[in-house]
């Protein structure tokens, strides 16, 4: 397939699928994403660069600030991250770029930046932002001088390029799916460490109560560890700890993240308790693993995917283009309910 082929699908002209496929602006984001779909659904692989400059191979750089919180030493291994990975890796590959991966320790934080600036070995950064908070986002920015992209976080008043989740709207879906089921005995699973995509989430579900006439401040909140899909002795002393003083246990809960509902769905089991007949989950992130665990979570989805595709292509814009002006991208989400959330009638026992 030749690139007028591609225009011809797209109902565009060649120049525009040059734009697109070359990562450059010129055109919305929509017809780009409508090329690039056309060309990859029909095996069209786009040559970056003639072979007689091929010893000048480009490349990116996915940056992340590893720690003990949510971005582990091993991120790259958490679900999460690695889906986010795998599509960066699939876009940058059809623009001809390699992905190169940098991980930065919290106590040689200004010592490794400047090295990555000096050594000037890819065309941009992806930062991994999920953990950070604006000061740090803002030092990055400042110590890095290649073209920028923060992806899973957003900070309106630092002139940067982000691409993140739309947190507020998806926690917003769940708890309306929640009230929607009948449910107004809820609990709500929170992490113990806090980063923004928490808070914000934390924002949109009690925005939801408040639309169906429920009180946020009767939600139980219970404090939990956000990386572990096993089963959490803490959760189950709490839950223990909040039947002995003869509170109503919830009939749904509440996570702000499918880590924290898988492992809520594996202590609940072993405290005899059912899911969902006795206690729906909700989760959030729609990561591989939500769709193997017994019983299948209902999550909130994101999309990973064109979060990956379209902070590629910001940073290639910007590398290519010299555009300094600064993007923020916002990607909602959609409810997935799948069998770890019921009617609030199953779990009072009727039919």
């Amino acid at each position: 397939m030749k690139m007028e082929d591609i225009a011809k699908l797209a109902g565009v002209s060649k120049a525009a699928v040059s734009l697109a496929l070359n990562g450059k602006q010129g055109i919305s984001v929509e017809t780009r994403e409508k090329i690039i779909q056309i060309a990859e659904k029909n095996g069209y692989t786009h040559k970056s660069r003639s072979s007689s400059d091929e010893s000048s191979i480009k490349s990116l750089t996915f940056l992340a600030i590893a720690n003990s919180g949510i971005v582990l030493e091993q991120y790259y291994q958490q679900p999460f991250f690695r889906e986010l990975i795998h599509h960066i890796e699939e876009r940058c590959r059809f623009y001809g770029y390699s992905l190169m991966f940098t991980s930065v320790s919290p106590d040689q934080f200004a010592e490794q930046l400047k090295l990555i600036s000096e050594e000037k070995r890819s065309d941009g950064v992806i930062l991994l932002g999920t953990n950070l908070g604006r000061e740090q986002i803002s030092d990055i920015a400042g110590a890095i001088t290649m073209p920028l992209v923060v992806l899973d976080n957003c900070f309106e008043t630092l002139p940067v390029h982000f691409v993140s989740i739309n947190n507020v709207l998806g926690a917003y879906q769940a708890g309306i799916h929640i009230c929607d089921s009948g449910h107004s005995s809820i609990g709500y699973l929170a992490s113990h460490v806090r980063i923004k995509n928490f808070d914000d989430r934390r924002i949109g579900f009690e925005s939801a109560l408040r639309e169906r006439g429920l009180d946020p401040g009767d939600v139980c909140v219970f404090s939990v560890a956000p990386t572990i899909l096993s089963s959490q002795e803490n959760l189950s002393r709490q839950l223990t700890d909040y039947l002995a003083d003869k509170k109503p246990m919830p009939t749904a809960f509440f996570c702000e993240c499918d880590y924290i509902a898988i492992s809520a769905v594996r202590t609940l089991q072993e405290l005899g308790l059912r899911v969902p007949e006795d206690i729906s989950v909700v989760g959030f992130d729609d990561i591989s693993e939500a769709r193997i665990v017994t019983p299948e979570l209902t999550t909130v989805q994101v999309a990973k995917e064109r979060m990956a595709h379209l902070a590629v292509d910001l940073v290639i814009q910007s590398a290519t283009s010299g555009e300094t002006a600064a993007s923020k991208v916002m990607i909602d989400t959609t409810l997935v309910q799948r069998k770890s959330s019921a009617s609030s009638l199953i779990a009072n026992g009727e039919s």
